[in-house]
């Protein structure tokens, strides 16, 4: 069976050993090692440029989307780009805290302000203030919380729970969900002046299964990095595992595609990357009736099949418009509309 060093549609190997040039990583950021943001699809780059238009603001972000999709990556490229960037990013994950703790953690308390309450306790808030706060999963607050935190936005001050002094606060908010924040406002489960107060500027971060072309070099990094936290060499994939991981729909967006990585790297004993925990996937990559698509879902994977069936030739007798039966313009404006464009070389 024939071996290759991470070829994606028989383009020219890339060795793991060596970094590859990540347009999607955010130019002009500082320090951005820990964060960093790995694409190149038009897609993710829609994103990037969103990022940098709204960095060098004070606006209030929003950031949207599936659950593993690294929204928390896109709030430290905010962080880490605007006049902030020298004071802290505060995170406070709202569904993991538990919401009678919630209160508290936000807003501190004073000592004797409940039972357990041994010593005075600064809210994430206050410890963000001069930099940036984020609130992951901002549609977990629970109602009765909603208000207050809206006054804190608005007013830039708050009161810790068994205190009457109001304390200023100074800090850039950059909140992140999964959740479809419109469709709870007249459901009566979140509060609709806090949902427009929140919503100055959406970003929508697209779900790893409208990005195939950034697979392989999401790949190509989680097994660098992964190889070397394990101590292993690990330089080649084959090709045929390499088609299933792009193939496959990815419900677990990022996040999913990392652990199964890591999991390969565990299993690997030599230099090429031991794909078996990926093999019931195949089939999930051959039969995506599994779960429903949506129209355009379809007609992108459709054209994608085409444009790599032809490698990628838009017109012509042989090229990808003709095996659609459509015109050369309507094919580019629809790999416009779903974001496709060619993996670069």
């Amino acid at each position: 069976m024939a071996l290759t060093n991470f070829v994606v549609n028989e383009r020219p190997a890339m060795d793991v050993t060596r970094r590859p040039q990540i347009s999607g990583s955010l130019a002009g950021s500082r320090d951005c090692t820990d964060a960093e943001i790995i694409g190149e699809s038009w897609n993710l780059k829609k994103v990037l440029r969103q990022v940098e238009i709204v960095a060098g603001t004070s606006s209030t972000v929003l950031i949207l989307g599936e659950t593993g999709t690294g929204k928390e990556l896109i709030a430290r490229a905010i962080h880490k780009q605007s006049s902030r960037r020298e004071h802290s990013l505060v995170r406070a994950d709202c569904a993991s805290i538990p919401a009678g703790l919630l209160e508290s953690e936000l807003f501190g308390h004073e000592r004797g302000a409940f039972t357990g309450a041994i010593a005075r306790n600064i809210g994430r808030f206050e410890l963000a203030h001069g930099g940036t706060l984020f609130l992951d999963e901002v549609g977990d607050i629970p109602l009765e919380l909603q208000s207050k935190l809206l006054r804190v936005l608005q007013e830039q001050e708050l009161e810790r729970l068994g205190s009457t002094r109001t304390v200023r606060v100074d800090f850039r908010l950059v909140a992140a969900t999964h959740r479809n924040l419109s469709e709870m406002v007249p459901q009566g489960q979140f509060r609709s002046d806090l949902y427009y107060r929140l919503n100055v500027f959406p970003i929508e971060v697209p779900p790893l299964r409208e990005r195939p072309e950034d697979i392989p070099l999401l790949i190509l990094h989680f097994t660098r990095m992964c190889a070397h936290r394990l101590n292993k060499c690990i330089d080649t994939v084959r090709a045929e595992d390499m088609d299933t991981f792009i193939g496959y729909h990815w419900p677990g967006n990022v996040r999913e595609l990392q652990n199964i990585v890591e999991r390969c790297v565990i299993l690997s004993l030599g230099a090429v990357l031991d794909c078996s925990p990926f093999a019931d996937l195949r089939h999930a990559a051959r039969t995506p009736a599994a779960r429903v698509r949506t129209l355009a879902e379809a007609e992108r994977d459709y054209i994608l099949d085409a444009l790599r069936d032809t490698e990628w030739v838009v017109g012509g007798p042989d090229g990808a418009s003709a095996r659609l039966g459509v015109k050369r313009t309507t094919l580019l404006y629809k790999m416009r509309r779903h974001g496709i464009c060619r993996p670069q070389n």
